[in-house]
């Protein structure tokens, strides 16, 4: 009889199913169409969540607050969610058309409605992905809120300690603060938090509003609060999930919507049976390449091209980009707002309104009309929403009691990504997505190669990526098995695979569109998970974005010009 060696399972193994268990727990929740994050039901989550303890969430586990990963999810929430018992995840069920005024969080499209003092509603029309990264932003603020009552509560009565009872002073003040009674209550805070004066300090203005300077203060007295109603008189949060949102899901409605009004739009310019290229990316990389040039010819000049792009994507030059913008409009770009729900806006151009010549991509003479490319670039999708769009995008139109089918010569995908080797700024180019959780696996041939972008002093990589269920859930263990391991992974993103699962549905199985249809995929390093002080929460990439975006955005263009 052969003994059997004990294996002792790793800590990746541990948080591969820590990640499994939070999202079988998730969909359980939202078909059960409620549950209470800090009671029973939401044990699981909790349990999960600080077992994984995730990169963006750095101190989860431990007593002091998590400061940067607070403000990570505070960014991606709706204003007022601290201050909420209620929250309920709905879909669009017109309340665009009531008096409730849209909160649309910074760091995410969608739309969010304070019913009353107690009850907050976030629409969700972009899928599960979305649902799940409400839901774990949810946990870990709650647990952190706990974190807070442990440390103020003194006895069983709910009496509090005096640093609660001077920041509640503070946070109640009709008044504004003073310099002085700032820095008294965010000693009080410090105290609370278990972090240093310095510390509070720091993050203080990154937590602040225009109409709310003290908004930390806010968050933390607000979040303690309602944890310490739950301890105290069991009052608990309580998230919950609309009849409709539950009966909508997964039926493609906003993504149906979205593709119908694009392919009409397409119908009517007569572009449909045009070679069509699909660039999704975002919505000014494409338009700038090809108009700033003209519209801003003279700073051109001065500054060269990539200075002008750094120019461009700075916020108070809304002046420039203004001015390519127009010139884009009136040189056959065709834009389009979103209306049905998807928060995905498109711009199509027309390049045979376009002069080429003008263009400095090393671009070959067009030929005549009939072939001059369209090219359709759509905003970034979020998760599972790639797949709902380029699904339905792909499917072709009725015109005349007839099926008209789109003439799809590449579709080009573009984004940020987490990268495994190198660092914020530098560009991966996949060979396969590999779908996380699962042995799925989606190899195929990239028109963008290495040797396409290296030479600019920007580091390329390229291998497989990791299609994650969540960016919110990695962690470093991990992340290290797929680096290490022969996988060959080199970053992680959110919508490769969906967006792939489409494309070869559609070309191989379905041919609804060319079987043998280009794809290009390239993404530029947003952070490095495995290196601390390098996450996601650690910031945004800054000036370091702009030049790997238009080094993609420009190569794409010049595939497509030169095909």
């Amino acid at each position: 009889m052969s003994n059997k060696k004990h294996h002792a399972r790793t800590r990746a193994q541990e948080s591969s199913n820590a990640i499994e268990r939070m999202y079988i727990t998730m969909r359980h929740l939202f078909n059960r169409g409620f549950y209470k994050p800090m009671g029973v039901s939401g044990e699981t989550l909790r349990e999960a969540l600080l077992l994984l303890r995730p990169e963006i969430y750095g101190s989860i586990a431990d007593d002091k607050a998590e400061l940067e990963g607070l403000l990570y999810v505070i960014d991606r929430l709706p204003q007022g969610i601290e201050e909420c018992t209620f929250i309920n995840l709905t879909s669009d069920e017109g309340y665009a058309n009531s008096h409730f005024k849209a909160i649309i969080p910074p760091k995410r499209r969608r739309n969010c409605y304070r019913i009353d003092d107690e009850q907050m509603n976030i629409e969700i029309t972009r899928g599960r992905s979305e649902i799940y990264d409400i839901l774990t932003h949810l946990t870990f603020m709650f647990i952190e809120s706990h974190k807070i009552s442990k440390r103020v509560i003194i006895d069983e009565n709910g009496n509090t300690t005096r640093d609660w009872i001077k920041l509640e002073k503070a946070v109640l003040s009709k008044n504004k603060l003073s310099q002085n009674e700032r820095e008294i209550a965010i000693t009080h805070t410090a105290n609370i938090l278990g972090r240093t004066f310095n510390e509070l300090s720091q993050v203080y203005n990154q937590f602040s509003t225009k109409d709310q300077p003290e908004r930390l203060l806010h968050i933390v007295y607000w979040l303690g609060k309602l944890a310490i109603e739950e301890v105290v008189n069991n009052n608990k949060r309580t998230v919950t999930f609309s009849p409709v949102l539950r009966e909508r899901l997964g039926h493609h409605i906003h993504g149906e919507i979205w593709a119908d009004n694009i392919k009409n739009i397409l119908l009517k310019n007569e572009l449909i049976n045009k070679p069509i290229h699909i660039i999704s990316a975002n919505m000014h990389s494409v338009m700038n390449t090809l108009f700033s040039n003209r519209a801003l010819k003279t700073l051109q000049n001065k500054k060269g091209v990539f200075g002008v792009y750094e120019d461009l994507s700075k916020k108070e030059n809304e002046s420039l980009r203004n001015k390519v913008s127009k010139e884009a409009l009136q040189n056959g770009m065709i834009y389009i707002p979103d209306t049905s729900g998807t928060n995905i806006d498109v711009q199509i151009f027309d390049t045979n309104k376009i002069d080429v010549s003008t263009l400095d991509l090393g671009v070959n003479k067009l030929n005549d009309n009939s072939d001059k490319p369209v090219i359709l670039v759509m905003d970034y999708a979020f998760g599972e929403q790639a797949y709902e769009t380029i699904d339905e995008l792909l499917k072709p139109i009725k015109s005349d009691e007839k099926n008209v089918h789109l003439n799809v010569s590449s579709i080009s995908i573009m984004g940020k990504a987490g990268i495994l080797e190198g660092g914020k700024g530098d560009i991966m180019i996949p060979s396969a997505h590999i779908f996380e959780g699962t042995a799925d696996n989606y190899p195929f041939t990239n028109e963008l190669s290495k040797s396409d972008l290296e030479g600019d002093n920007v580091n390329v990589f390229e291998g497989a990526m990791i299609t994650v269920l969540g960016t919110s859930l990695q962690n470093k263990d991990i992340l290290k098995f797929f680096f290490n391991s022969t996988w060959n992974v080199i970053g992680l993103e959110m919508e490769g695979a969906h967006y792939q699962k489409a494309i070869q549905a559609a070309s191989k199985i379905r041919k609804t569109i060319n079987p043998d249809v280009k794809v290009r995929y390239a993404y530029y390093a947003s952070d490095n998970p495995l290196e601390t002080g390098s996450t996601l929460a650690s910031g945004g990439l800054g000036t370091s974005g702009v030049k790997p975006t238009y080094l993609i955005t420009r190569k794409i263009l010049q595939q497509i010009f030169n095909n």
